[in-house]
């Protein structure tokens, strides 16, 4: 090859470097242009980890995966795919078996003949979207699931597990929304009391094994717990651990922070209480100055304030209730303190007095404003019948947020709007056996917050989901399930975020002037 060939090919491969890049300067002037975004697109991709279902031998876990339709996505057979599989379950500590091992000797052998290393079939699947897909898995073992969505059927993309116990300790409806993996969570309101039994569950969604460090704060600040640090999940799997492994003493109120060394994995906390049932314990948003802990139940009978100051800033919070009406300073809760690095567990009462509504903490006037990390205990019934659920503090409704596995009987939305008034389109998707989606608008007022029982059009059979997009904001959901089990009302509340349906991509133009001398 002769030098003029390698000095096209070299020519070549810089233009097809730089024409995926904005551009940085021309001619004689070399000041860096800022890089404008373009319209948002549609994501192509998107992971979502379910924890295990409790092991109570009572129990009946239904899965209900959905993507609402999104503008510029592809449909019919070029929708892609959506699917959720099986993940393998380690104990803390245990290692995973080397794929390499079976290569040699009888089992090794064997193994590769009856291709039991083939892809396991998926528990949960989308055909397209619009559709909602339901699951229902009765085995007390079934697993964590991990899994992708692609093409049409990534944006928003949601998946909702919720299992009903109908006996034994921990009975109850524990619900929680898949989540998306990420780096870290943050945790407040788990609990090492007598009455309590709390797992961190912790899958790994990639190939690569990752070493995760779990941390334990409580009133007092960091607790010592060497257990907790560099715990090896293997790819694909999941790894349950207790925390009363992590730390023996008993402790009633504690943050919990969750983060990987490398790589991304998904964290929830299974909080099984032998007094008031089970429920999940979902990660906080990530720490802010604020907080918004939308959707109490008006009959809540207790509320119980967990709230956790990460940063270097002593914290004074203002507490306030969203109500119906308006907004209210409890009386004999005005302020919340925080000290840095500890935890300030508050009993609010019976917060509601009848009315649902949403809990706003916000920096008091002189105070710092460090991040804050902030959960709900919310006891519904009385004496054998109390259950608890957990609200945690939460991101705004952006753009687009999407709720799946809702039921014609037993749904209520809660939406808050802290600020100004905020107006909503919610659409209501087909069921899963059958319907036609509807929209309705709805207005909250500013300061208020909008409590309601969709209202599920004649023709629409089995679950579905719910799609919210503000105009305006700043706008905070909730959505809580009700049924009857045995007798007795059971329920469970998850916060919606925004979906993340969209990314703004750079506006990118080639620029020859790099080549220049």
């Amino acid at each position: 090859m002769n030098r003029a060939s390698l000095s096209l090919i070299a020519v070549v491969t810089v233009l097809a470097a730089v024409t995926g890049f904005a551009s940085l300067g021309s001619g004689d002037d070399q000041e860096i242009e800022t890089l404008e975004l373009g319209s948002p697109q549609p994501v192509q991709r998107t992971a979502l980890t379910c924890p295990r279902p409790t092991a109570a031998e009572a129990s009946s876990t239904w899965y209900t995966a959905f993507t609402p339709p999104t503008a510029g996505t592809a449909e019919g057979e070029e929708a892609g795919a959506a699917a959720l599989l099986p993940a393998a379950e380690y104990a803390p500590g245990a290692q995973a078996p080397d794929a390499e091992e079976g290569e040699e000797g009888e089992e090794g052998e064997e193994s590769e003949e009856s291709g039991e290393n083939e892809v396991p079939e998926p528990v949960v699947t989308s055909q397209a979207p619009g559709a909602p897909v339901t699951t229902r898995v009765d085995d007390a073992g079934a697993p964590a699931l991990t899994g992708t969505a692609e093409g049409a059927l990534a944006p928003g993309w949601t998946v909702q597990q919720t299992t009903s116990v109908t006996s034994g300790v921990g009975s109850g409806l524990l619900g929680t929304s898949c989540q998306t993996p990420d780096t870290a969570f943050w945790f407040a309101g788990a609990s090492t009391a007598e009455s309590r039994s709390d797992y961190v569950h912790i899958t790994n969604p990639d190939e690569a094994a990752t070493v995760v460090d779990i941390d334990l704060y409580g009133p007092d600040g960091r607790i010592e717990a060497e257990a907790g640090q560099g715990i090896t999940v293997p790819g694909g799997a999941t790894v349950p651990i207790r925390l009363s492994t992590l730390h023996a003493d008993e402790v009633q109120d504690l943050a919990v922070r969750v983060a990987a060394r490398t790589g991304r994995v998904g964290a929830q906390i299974e909080a099984l209480d032998s007094d008031r049932g089970s429920d999940w314990l979902p990660p906080s948003t990530a720490p802010a100055g604020e907080a918004v802990l939308p959707g109490i139940p008006g009959d809540a009978e207790s509320v119980r304030l967990v709230a956790f100051a990460p940063g270097d800033e002593d914290l004074t919070l203002d507490v306030s209730l969203a109500g119906p009406s308006g907004t209210i300073t409890p009386a004999g809760h005005e302020t919340v303190s925080v000290h840095a690095g500890t935890l300030t567990g508050v009993d609010l009462g019976p917060l509601t007095q009848g009315e649902a509504g949403s809990l706003v903490l916000t920096p008091a006037e002189g105070s710092g404003g460090g991040p804050v990390v902030a959960a709900l205990q919310v006891v519904r019934g009385e004496d054998d019948e109390r259950e608890a659920a957990y609200i945690t503090g939460t991101a705004p409704v952006e753009g687009r947020a999407t709720i799946s596995g809702n039921s014609a009987d037993g749904t209520q939305l809660s939406l808050v709007a802290p600020g100004d008034a905020v107006e909503v389109d919610v659409t209501l998707s087909a069921g899963a056996e059958g319907g036609e989606p509807v929209t309705e608008t709805y207005t909250v007022d500013g300061a208020t917050t909008l409590t309601f029982a969709p209202e599920v059009p004649e023709g629409t059979e089995g679950l579905y989901a719910l799609t919210i997009q503000p105009s305006g904001g700043p706008l905070y959901a909730a959505r809580a399930l009700s049924t009857e089990s045995e007798g007795r009302d059971t329920f469970t509340v998850q916060t919606v975020p925004d979906d993340r349906s969209t990314v703004a991509v750079p506006e990118t133009a080639p620029d020859l002037s790099v080549l220049a001398d």
